[in-house]
């Protein structure tokens, strides 16, 4: 199966307003796959949608060969989620939460393999509320990745990180890629869609208005005749930033 996701003509509405306008697009099999747009484009409705957390409106989501609308349940076993703000239990470990995470989905995960996969070895016996930002995005994603997903939805990972944690989580999205698992992302930030992604559908209005690879989209761009107004540099402040004070994270 090459296309992991087919979505065909979705819609979604809110009384006379239409959030997401007839999209249609697919997502291959092990994959990066980006959506991009400014606040109100319909991207996050689009991912709820997806993953049967949304009713659907109109058009079809087939994910993994099932029907999205007609087996919401049967979509959550094979996916996995990192929301923007995620809720955990105030009063369990990382450990204690990922085993029963485990038990929830009848899998045998073994949580210390999960911590030690996103860097929170030593936090195994913390609780959440004792977590910087960047080790909660981790953990996220160490408990999304419990059932062993198909498919791994990050709704704006990195939204709030410094640099290096930021950094560490781009490392860990492409090792997580490298296992087979097929990656769909938001984020509003240009340069981390163009290192991540395969591909990128960029939404606005609700509506898709190109899907390509970055590559390709950059050189349509400068094929219309766009040019800077002033010279690219090799490197940026970020780059400084991490150069200067080293990539480890600081937590």
């Amino acid at each position: 199966m090459k296309h992991i996701i087919t979505v065909k003509d979705l819609v979604k509405r809110y009384g006379d307003a239409v959030t997401v306008n007839g999209i249609s697009f697919t997502v291959e099999k092990g994959e990066v796959f980006g959506i991009l747009g400014p606040n109100g484009a319909g991207k996050t409705t689009t991912l709820e949608m997806i993953e049967a957390l949304r009713p659907i409106d109109g058009g079809e989501v087939t994910l993994n060969g099932i029907d999205v609308r007609k087996q919401p349940d049967e979509v959550k076993k094979v996916i996995g989620i990192q929301l923007q703000s995620t809720a955990f239990f105030d009063k369990l470990t990382l450990r204690e939460q990922l085993r029963l995470f485990d038990g929830l989905y009848d899998e045998t995960t073994d949580p210390d393999t999960l911590l030690e996969y996103v860097q929170l070895t030593d936090k195994a016996k913390s609780y959440v509320e004792q977590l910087s930002g960047g080790q909660k995005q981790r953990f996220s994603i160490a408990a999304a990745l419990v059932n062993k997903p198909k498919v791994l939805f990050l709704d704006e990972p990195t939204t709030g990180l410094d640099p290096q944690a930021r950094r560490n989580l781009w490392d860990l999205i492409e090792n997580i890629k490298k296992q087979g698992i097929t990656v769909v992302l938001t984020t509003h930030y240009m340069d981390e869609a163009e290192l991540l992604c395969d591909r990128i559908a960029i939404m606005d209005n609700g509506e898709i208005v190109t899907i390509d690879t970055p590559k390709n989209l950059i050189r349509a761009l400068i094929k219309r005749g766009f040019k800077k107004p002033q010279q690219v540099e090799q490197a940026n402040l970020e780059d400084v930033f991490i150069d200067l004070t080293g990539k480890g994270l600081r937590e």
